[in-house]
């Protein structure tokens, strides 16, 4: 099983918690909100309908999608609190935040998030508290990683451009937890920020003329469409 599979499964069957207890209480068609768009979804669905849960059948979705802009992201959040939905499923840090901020009452399952104890999305990861579960990709501890297996590929490589987005806290942890990483291996981070769909273009551009030997991103969802 592919890792983001992996991920997706455990995120879909989180999920179910809260939607099997409100089955069984009122007897209605549970309703899962997906804040923001993100190629993962497809299997999020595909692993619910293996669970035995079809959309219109026995389960409904609503979609709203933010993009990755912090404002857009509020404002479908709070959308799907007014619908209201039984539970929303949020992809990535942004989501997650925006979704914590439109409700403290609605479960939300988390799937792919960075470090959700560092962005103050939960208590820890033992005892999470609130109304958010789900699970953590531990991007933080992960980057230096991320970064040793790109040098054992590509070992002439130096400079290493890194695609970030400065609104995501996870984002911002793992681009400081790799710097410490790159200097102690005589490499150098070009962290290149990305907060908008808008700023792919010029970002690729700015990242073209320090000539970097490679490029990572993070999960971030701006990143994964």
């Amino acid at each position: 099983m592919r890792r983001r599979d992996f991920i997706t499964l455990l995120g879909s069957a989180a999920a179910m918690w809260p939607l099997a207890a409100l089955a069984q209480q009122s007897g209605k068609m549970p309703r899962i909100g997906i804040l923001d768009d993100a190629p993962m979804w497809q299997a999020f669905r595909q692993a619910l309908r293996e669970l035995g849960h079809v959309e219109g059948q026995n389960i409904a979705y609503e979609y709203r999608y933010g993009e990755g802009a912090p404002d857009r992201l509020a404002a479908v959040a709070a959308e799907l609190v007014r619908r209201p939905v039984d539970v929303i499923a949020t992809f990535g840090t942004p989501p997650t935040q925006a979704a914590k901020e439109a409700t403290a009452s609605i479960p939300i399952v988390m799937v792919g998030v960075g470090d959700p104890v560092r962005a103050s999305l939960v208590a820890s990861l033992a005892r999470p508290g609130g109304n958010i579960t789900g699970n953590t990709v531990l991007s933080p501890d992960l980057g230096p990683k991320r970064l040793q297996i790109l040098r054992e590929a590509i070992p002439n490589a130096t400079r290493i451009a890194y695609f970030a987005n400065p609104d995501n806290a996870s984002s911002v942890a793992t681009v400081a937890e790799m710097r410490v990483a790159a200097q102690a291996a005589g490499m150098v981070l070009i962290p290149v920020e990305v907060r908008s769909l808008a700023d792919f273009e010029p970002a690729f551009a700015a990242m073209m003329r320090e000539r970097p030997d490679a490029a990572m991103v993070t999960n971030d969802p701006l990143q994964q469409h």
